[in-house]
């Protein structure tokens, strides 16, 4: 792993890995960067995305290299790029942040938060008849299920001090694109 991260930094201005920063024994990303480089923070209050791993590397005549850790689980890994690493790059192109649109939607359905943290449920946005924005949940919510994000135009948000944003409650969405990620 030291290895192939040594030979990135040769001629990258970023490195993005995806697994490897949560708590496992084969979660190494981390204990590399805090090896080669240093850990600014390594966890959010997210779901899905807790484990993301923020810090730099050092590379070649003291260049340091800013690493996202992405989460292993394909949702999560999506979600946290969608939030951080896609930004991030923004600024690192000295382009000014394209943060996604965000609507008021009514929830279709309740949005469950158990662990306290900022929940982002995948979600499919709609106007009815009358205007309105809804959002309902695009099926399970797990962090493995893909299909529950390749279905989604949006991330319906239940913040971190609540325990469910209820069906029929307003609720901010955050609206995506697929087809163009970087705008």
């Amino acid at each position: 792993m030291t290895a192939k991260i040594n030979e990135a930094l040769e001629s990258c201005d970023m490195v993005i890995t995806s697994a490897g920063v949560s708590r496992g024994d084969f979660d190494v990303v981390k204990e590399v960067l805090a090896r080669e480089g240093a850990i600014d923070f390594w966890t959010v209050k997210m779901k899905p995305g807790k484990p993301l791993a923020f810090g730099e590397f050092d590379a070649h005549e003291g260049r340091r290299v800013p690493h996202i850790g992405l989460p292993g689980n394909p949702v999560s890994s999506l979600l946290a790029f969608e939030l951080f690493g896609r930004l991030a790059i923004y600024q690192m192109m000295g382009r000014q942040p394209q943060p996604r649109p965000i609507v008021r939607a009514i929830a279709d359905e309740d949005i469950v938060n158990t662990d306290w943290r900022r929940v982002y449920a995948r979600a499919t946005l709609s106007q009815n008849e009358d205007g309105r924005w809804h959002a309902r949940l695009t099926g399970p919510q797990g962090s493995g299920v893909l299909t529950s994000m390749a279905l989604a135009n949006g991330y319906a948000v239940c913040p971190e001090d609540r325990e469910r944003v209820h069906a029929g409650e307003e609720c901010d969405v955050i609206m995506v694109d697929w087809d163009h990620p970087l705008d």
